[in-house]
This record gives structure tokens, sequence and C-alpha cells, in this order.
């Protein structure tokens, strides 16, 4: 007996693809932002989008996981739709709004403009008003598209928009739904236990059912990347883990590899400024004082550590404000406690 053997068109992207600094989308009056992906970061991406599961992304604030998000939706051409969870969000919002308010205006209103009173010689009329009035109230009118939503069904939730009267989110330039989208829920560890436990039938079954509707609403043509981070603040179920790939971004923890790991960002951020010897040095002693502060804040036990993000802020700031290389490192150090010292002082 033969066997044949099938070949399929290979659709995983090699991290030598991506390895250049990539420039994100730039926010008007904002800085501009680079990525640069590191092959672990990049193959974790890969094995989500493989097996159609989020990628929870952990680590301390300001490692760089929000921004992994923007650069994969960059690489992959795919539009992004993210939501910044809180301690008041609701497992729900992530995937469909019901807007009671607006609902309960349109009842007084049809209410004042309705038929008032029963007349034997209008009941064909009062019917009408009245399946009029369900119709205008339909629970799913008033029922907007999430983050989710719009993650799993992109032409779907635009159309539930325009029923509502609500934003349609347009795709960036150079992106295109049809490839799939990428959606960032951003510090789930805010919430409480019940929204990572209800994301568990959408997340896992890609598709739930909103408010409103006799059909769910289901993940359409390639499953979206959903990127899910995490400040490590709360304990997730672990059934909640369990559906998802995990990727955990960290510092190193010695000084020199964390030296070298700084500077490497700061080429990447600042490419301009790379060309220069006495910037290089700059890079070098900014991230000579980020050590030292994070050796002495982990030695006290004081929070939040100064991360790459301070390190990010301290030369921007310098670099922005300091146009004479000799004089950037007496600024350095005037600054300093301000980017890199944001615990509180220890008690005496």
């Amino acid at each position: 007996m033969s066997q044949r053997q099938v070949t399929r068109r290979s659709r995983f992207l090699p991290w030598s693809a991506v390895s250049a600094p990539i420039k994100l989308a730039a926010h008007e009056g904002l800085p501009e932002q680079f990525h640069e992906f590191e092959e672990e970061s990049w193959l974790a991406i890969q094995g989500a989008l493989g097996a159609c599961r989020p990628l929870l992304v952990r680590g301390e604030p300001g490692v760089g996981k929000t921004q992994l998000a923007a650069a994969a939706a960059m690489v992959l051409k795919r539009p992004l739709v993210s939501r910044v969870v809180d301690s008041r969000t609701e497992p729900r919002d992530l995937l469909w709004e019901f807007d009671a308010v607006q609902r309960l205006a349109e009842a007084q209103i049809a209410g004042t403009l309705a038929w008032r009173g029963p007349d034997e010689n209008n009941a064909e009329r009062h019917q009408e008003q009245t399946m009029l009035l369900q119709s205008r109230l339909a629970v799913g009118k008033f029922v907007r598209p999430g983050t989710l939503w719009w993650g799993f069904d992109w032409n779907g939730a635009a159309e539930q928009a325009r029923l509502t009267g609500s934003q349609v989110l347009k795709p960036p330039d150079g992106t295109d739904p049809q490839h799939g989208r990428v959606v960032l829920i951003d510090e789930i560890d805010k919430a409480e236990a019940d929204v990572p436990n209800g994301l568990l039938e959408a997340l896992g079954a890609g598709q739930f059912t909103a408010l409103g509707r006799e059909e769910p609403v289901k993940a359409q043509g390639d499953f979206p990347l959903v990127i899910i981070t995490t400040n490590e603040e709360r304990v997730l179920p672990g059934a909640f883990i369990r559906r998802c790939l995990v990727l955990h971004l960290k510092l190193p923890s010695e000084p020199k590899p964390l030296r070298e790991f700084l500077v490497r960002r700061a080429k990447v951020h600042f490419p301009d400024e790379a060309q220069s010897p006495e910037s290089i040095k700059l890079f070098e002693e900014a991230a000579d004082l980020l050590i030292a502060d994070r050796e002495a804040a982990l030695e006290q036990r004081l929070d939040p550590l100064p991360g790459q993000a301070e390190y990010l802020d301290l030369l921007r700031a310098v670099v922005t404000l300091e146009g004479s290389p000799g004089a950037r490192n007496s600024l350095l150090q005037s600054i300093r406690r301000f980017t890199l010292q944001k615990h509180e002082e220890p008690s005496p």
C-alpha cells in the first residue's frame, strides 16, 4: 500500500525575517517607538498562531510586554485591537457591552410618543405600535462589540457597531482584517479571578454568545493572535493558564548581561544617536546607573524596580533636552532619581 505525502505551504515565519528593529505606529505628540524581537518571543508568537491559543506574557512592568503586541501586529499586517483591564472590568466587557442607559432613554422617548391608552377602534394601530416599540427596544440593538468580538469576527463586529450606532473600527494602513487580527488584553492581573475564568469558553472554543443573539460569535478566518499580559500582581487561575501558551519576559539578572541588554535596546530606540561614540558612552553610563539603583532596590526589597522602560525614559529625557554630548552626563545624573528611583524611601 503506497502512501501519498501531502505537502503544504509553510506558514512558519523564521526569526531571521523579523530580527531587524521595527518602527511602531507613531502617536501624535509622543516620541517614536521601536521594537526588536528576541528569538524566544518570536517563537512564542509563532507557537500561539499555530496552536490557535492565546499567548500569556508574564514579566515585571516596563519589560516590553505591551509593545510586543503592537510589533507583532505590524509584522503580521493585522489590525490591533486592545483593552486595558482594571479592577472594575467584568468578563463580558471583553466580549460585548450592553448600553442599558441608552436603552432606558429610548424606552422613555418611545413611551412618550406611543399611543397611550386602549381604544377598540384602533386595536390594529395599537398592535403595530407595540411591535414597532418592541423592535426599537430589541436588546441586540444596544449591545456593542467588545475587544474579542472584533478579534474573532471583524466584519460581524462592524455590522453590530453600525446597528448600535457605536464606533466602527478602521484597520490601520497596511493591515487587513482578512489576514487575521491581533488582540491585546493588557494587565489582566488587575481584575478579579472571575475575569480570566469568564474567558475560558471564548478562548478555548473560539466562540461566545452575546446578549440578544441566538447564534454565537465565532472566530472567522485565521484565528486571532491574542496576547494577554500580566505583571504578576495577582495569581491567575490554573484553568486559564492551561488554555494559553506562556512567555516569560525578564531582564538579565547579572550586571554584565543586563548592561549589554540595555545598551542594545538603547541603540534600537535611538538609532540616530547610536552612530556617535559619545552617545554609546551615555547609553553605558545610564545602564550603570540603572543597575546600581536596581541592585539597591532589590537589596532593600523596594518596589517598583527600575527596568527597561525607566532606562529608556532617562535616555529620552537627556537626548531631548541636551544637544551637547559633553553636557549630557551632568543632566543624566541630575534627573536620574526622577526616572529610576520611583519606590518609596526606606524607613530610617
